[in-house]
């Protein structure tokens, strides 16, 4: 390989005009995932240990557990639960198990790991809490669990264009922490 002495010339100062200025992110960092109905969620990828795809064979059922578990799986040598989260957050529509993996997301509060199965992973993506709006027309068995959302098509639903499309933020901890896991 040949070098040139044009590339090692020079003193590092002189920065192509083409190279843009890097702009720093606005917001917290969230994972943007999808449940069975098609409704759009996120999560703070702080409260967030991993997202693993897992195949449908390696999560145990448990007998006489809430049906709102799917089983358990071994994570990293410890077993966790597994749960549906559409079906947690009152959907009707069961998670489909039939397909090769299950995009699972791992969630921690205070030593305590929680799988949430859920329908497809979308983006990661800098969210400004503070354009965060209170939820509107979120079903009662959902609500407490959702901190609020951002309206996604604010201009288009604003102009009468298109029905407003939501993106919800969980709390992962009132998740983990609810009791509706011992029903």
């Amino acid at each position: 390989m040949e070098a040139s002495e044009n590339y090692f010339s020079g003193n590092g100062q002189e920065i192509s005009s083409d190279i843009q200025e890097l702009e720093a992110p606005e917001g917290q960092l969230h994972l943007r995932f999808f449940v069975p109905s098609g409704d759009e969620f996120a999560l703070p990828a702080m409260g967030i240990r991993e997202v693993i795809q897992q195949p449908p064979d390696r999560i145990a059922p448990i007998p006489n557990a809430s049906p709102l578990l799917l089983g358990t799986i071994n994570f990293r040598g410890q077993v966790i639960w597994v749960a549906d989260l559409g079906q947690f957050l009152g959907e009707d529509l069961a998670l489909n198990t039939e397909r090769p993996e299950i995009p699972v997301i791992a969630v921690e509060d205070q030593e305590t790991i929680l799988g949430l199965a859920i329908e497809a992973i979308g983006d990661i993506d800098w969210l400004d809490v503070d354009q965060l709006q209170m939820q509107s027309n979120v079903p009662d068995r959902m609500a407490q669990f959702v901190k609020g959302e951002w309206v996604l098509n604010k201009e288009e639903a604003s102009e009468g264009l298109s029905a407003p499309k939501y993106l919800r933020l969980l709390d992962q901890i009132a998740i983990l922490r609810s009791a509706r896991w011992a029903a």
